[in-house]
């Protein structure tokens, strides 16, 4: 304030003891002065009020978002375990260089689906010998579980320097 150093601040008397304006002080000074403080004063509440309920609201958010997160990877892991299909056949050998080691094919890797072949159609090891006799220099869908996990592999059958279109072993599994 302009007359801080008469001692009036926001709340000093602006009258003297008989009730009348002081005339030490530049009365419409002071006031015009008191009254941009206050104003600036309730700007700077309702600045930090809207500062507040947008903290609350990110806060709220952020809290919501976590946990739609969690419920979704819980879910997610749930579906995981149900929907593994059934594997009717398991890789239990594959020649390092051969079509099967190419595309990527691993020892334990347990079939799903070879080409068309999957468990409610699959008799027996000659429905994958004749998908491959078919499928030669085409790539096939090959679907896995590996360690829990759906895998997905395209494997193309072709004569390679090793014996078969494959070059790798497969077994069904006893259910």
């Amino acid at each position: 304030l302009p007359s801080q150093q008469k001692g009036v601040g926001m709340n000093e008397p602006l009258v003297d003891a008989e009730g009348f304006p002081r005339d030490d002080i530049d009365l419409y000074q002071v006031r015009t002065a008191r009254h941009n403080i206050i104003c600036l004063q309730n700007d700077h509440k309702a600045l930090m009020k809207q500062v507040e309920e947008a903290l609350h609201q990110l806060h709220a958010r952020e809290k919501e978002k976590h946990a739609r997160d969690e419920a979704e990877a819980l879910a997610e892991a749930m579906s995981q375990n149900q929907s593994l299909p059934q594997a009717f056949a398991k890789v239990n050998a594959v020649t390092p260089g051969s079509p099967a080691s190419i595309s990527g094919l691993q020892v334990d890797d347990e079939i799903v689906e070879f080409g068309s072949v999957n468990v409610n159609n699959f008799q027996n090891l000659q429905n994958i010998a004749t998908v491959v006799q078919h499928s030669e220099g085409r790539p096939l869908s090959v679907t896995v579980i590996r360690s829990g996990k759906k895998v997905h592999v395209g494997l193309t059958p072709k004569r390679w320097a090793g014996k078969g279109l494959l070059g790798c072993n497969i077994v069904p599994l006893q259910r």
